[in-house]
């Protein structure tokens, strides 16, 4: 491990001007390669002291020996120089975009004599017309099949093409029509090179000029009852407006673009990309990388667009570019995909209407491709066997944690604070045992408070089960309930339920169900201050058969109780993989807990506080004065003219309004919105989802974690 200031240039060395810089290893291998406005800014960024380095960047630069630089006139020649030296020296620390599979394209050779329509993978060729990428081949070859009705086209082989020519006799598809038989000479050279042309055009979007041309022919034929043409003719419309349908229109102004989506982790992120060719979605791909450093959405979407038109010119380069965060500067990439199409090209967020929409899919698709990534790797039973076994050496285990528990907390400012509870088994999350809570033994934020609280009321009823028992009984299922802070149940809605719901009593003996058997390992999300916390919570419950450990999201760390000094994993090993994706479970589960809370705090009413009051009859109520407001103002009298409503509901209500204060002005958090206190409970007029506030705090004024 090199020491950075060994190779760190002198001051005054590195010029102020735009450029490429690239860092080499003991062995001169390029193991980083990017680009600046300033290369001394941007350099003296990775000589600050290593502690305040993202652990990525500290990796690197720890791992080089030298730098070098190369300075360039404009930051649009350091793009293209980075581009190129990335390309040249595959460096290991630069984010690497890979397919997730070898995607095919309808290709057409135009740079032969005769051109041929066939499925090809991998680099484009030069002089070779590309259509796609589509999913699957056999969509290629459904929609090749239905337009050579229209333009038959040759699609065989360079050995089929000169057999036919030698013996003079076409093959099948030159019999049935589907092929014009270039071979043996039924059409010229500069005829079928049309026909080759018009197929393309089609391909493109310039539908309507062919479709309309043979209608009229259709019509023409049919008035010259020649039939059986103005049939033909009639099946080939159907044909073709049979492979338009397979693209739907999903941009009405027949708009050529291409629409790309990034979802993101802090390991990984997944690339989708939709290309929008005459308003219909002509081709879908998508990348998976690894995040080897510290970057940006805006630096994502830069690399995305070098993968997709470094090697492009021309009509490849659309012209417009869809991006879900703009690269930072813009401008450069902006003027450097410009030069690639040799015309204006503009690249922006879309904000509102189709295009908006359209990105929102294509954003979903990226999250799928994402979490399919994941879901792949940790399902394959050999990484998870290995995973597990490195947990096992890395933490001292006797034997491979077969049962993980992980735990979280959650809160927005102190507010809502509860917890979370996964399982994972075997490396694979058991969603039927994850668990929720509510911090209820001290108000306010502290989360290494909470944790104690949460690892000392799960294990507490553990114990009081065993206890109970005496071993735990062969094919129970846990059930959906937990220990208060004394060891009470209560209910996982949330509520505080001083019995726990009837789903989850059993038949026999109407106890509640129980939790399922301990686990071998307990995962906290967070360092040292948690991990002791969880420690001392068993200690004093006098566990000492579960094994606990941190995983500190910061530097990814794992922190044993009692340790100085965390424990590193290497960053390509399975078992921190499979930590990080556990921790990560625990944080999504806790945080839509802890959301839902707030959301439903937020649409409160104080009518929720009227004993035997339910639904219904607070629907009536406000049916009939028509908002809250009125509800206040109105007399015991007036509410006992409400169907349902007796003279002591009635006073119960008025004393509940009476107690309860009015809140600030009601805000729609999706607009911004000063509302009127006339909507009825459960019927804001916010977006779906979208909670209206009472005065509560925001969790985008918030700190919400």
């Amino acid at each position: 491990m090199a020491d950075p200031s060994s190779y760190r240039p002198r001051p005054g060395e590195i010029p102020d001007s735009p450029g490429v810089y690239r860092f080499r290893d003991e062995h001169r291998r390029v193991i980083y390669v990017g680009k600046a406005k300033s290369l001394r800014q941007r350099l003296a960024n990775y000589f600050q002291d290593l502690a305040g380095l993202h652990p990525r960047t500290r990796s690197m630069v720890t791992t080089a020996a030298s730098v070098e630089w190369t300075v360039v006139s404009t930051e649009v020649e350091a793009l293209q120089l980075e581009y190129s030296w990335i390309k040249e020296y595959d460096p290991r620390f630069n984010v690497k975009y890979r397919d997730d599979k070898s995607y095919p394209y309808l290709a057409v050779t135009m740079n032969e004599e005769y051109p041929r329509v066939q499925v090809m993978r991998g680099h484009k060729k030069k002089g070779v017309r590309y259509f796609g990428p589509y999913a699957h081949a056999w969509a290629i070859r459904d929609t090749v099949d239905l337009m050579l009705r229209v333009f038959p086209v040759r699609t065989c082989s360079a050995g089929v093409f000169k057999n036919a020519a030698r013996t003079g006799r076409p093959c099948l598809l030159g019999y049935i029509g589907k092929c014009s038989a270039p071979c043996v000479e039924r059409i010229s050279a500069e005829d079928h090179r049309e026909l080759a042309e018009e197929f393309c055009d089609f391909m493109a979007g310039r539908t309507g000029t062919y479709l309309r041309r043979l209608e009229r022919q259709m019509a023409q034929a049919a008035e010259d009852m020649e039939y059986e043409r103005a049939a033909r003719l009639r099946d080939d419309i159907g044909a073709l407006k049979k492979a338009m349908e397979k693209n739907a229109v999903v941009l009405a102004d027949a708009t050529d673009a291409d629409l790309i989506a990034v979802a993101e982790d802090e390991l990984e992120a997944a690339v989708q990309i939709f290309h929008v060719r005459g308003g219909r979605v002509r081709g879908q791909r998508g990348w998976v990388t690894d995040k080897v450093e510290e970057i940006t959405t805006g630096a994502l979407v830069e690399h995305a667009l070098q993968q997709l038109y470094g090697e492009e010119t021309g009509d490849a380069v659309p012209r417009e570019v869809l991006v879900p965060a703009l690269p930072d500067p813009v401008e450069p990439v902006q003027e450097w995909l410009t030069g690639r199409r040799g015309a204006n090209v503009s690249l922006r967020v879309p904000q509102r209407g189709d295009k908006k929409a359209l990105m929102e899919t294509v954003q979903r698709n990226a999250q799928q491709a994402l979490v399919l990534h994941k879901t792949k790797r940790a399902s394959d039973l050999t990484t998870r066997s290995r995973a597990l076994e490195e947990i096992s050496d890395a933490l001292g285990l006797d034997s491979a944690p077969l049962r993980i528990e992980c735990y979280d907390i959650s809160h927005l400012q102190g507010d809502d604070v509860v917890a979370s509870m996964v399982v994972f088994e075997d490396g694979l999350a058991r969603k039927s045992e994850y668990r929720r809570f509510q911090i209820k033994g001290f108000a306010g934020q502290d989360d290494v408070q909470s944790m104690h609280e949460v690892i000392t009321r799960r294990f507490r009823r553990y114990l009081a089960e065993k206890e109970r028992t005496g071993e735990w009984a062969d094919g129970e299922e846990p059930g959906a309930a937990e220990a208060g802070p004394d060891g009470t149940m209560t209910g996982t809605d949330g509520a505080g339920l001083a019995e726990p719901p009837a789903s989850t009593l059993t038949e026999d003996d109407g106890r509640p169900k129980r939790f399922a058997y301990p686990p071998q390992l307990v995962v906290v999300d967070g360092g040292a201050p948690q991990v002791a916390a969880a420690q001392r919570a068993l200690d004093e419950l006098g566990i000492d058969d579960i094994a606990v450990c941190g995983l500190a999201k910061r530097l990814e760390e794992v922190w044993l109780p009692g340790d100085d000094d965390p424990v590193v994993l290497p960053r390509t090993s399975e078992g921190l993989y499979l930590l990080q994706r556990i921790r990560d479970e625990a944080h999504r589960f806790a945080i839509t807990y802890q959301r839902a809370k707030r959301a439903k705090r937020f649409r409160s009413s104080p009518l929720d506080d009227v004993p035997g009051l339910g639904d219904t009859r607070k629907q009536a109520l406000i049916k009939h004065f028509g908002s809250l407001k009125r509800l206040r103002s109105a007399t015991i009298e007036q509410i006992c003219d409400v169907p349902g409503i007796g003279r002591k509901t009635a006073e119960t209500i008025v004393a509940a309004l009476a107690q309860a204060v009015p809140g600030g002005p009601a805000v729609n958090t999706a607009t911004g919105e000063i509302m009127d206190d006339t909507e009825e409970p459960g019927q804001q007029t916010g977006s779906p989802g979208e909670p209206v506030s009472t005065g509560a705090p925001d969790e985008r004024r918030g700190q919400e974690r």
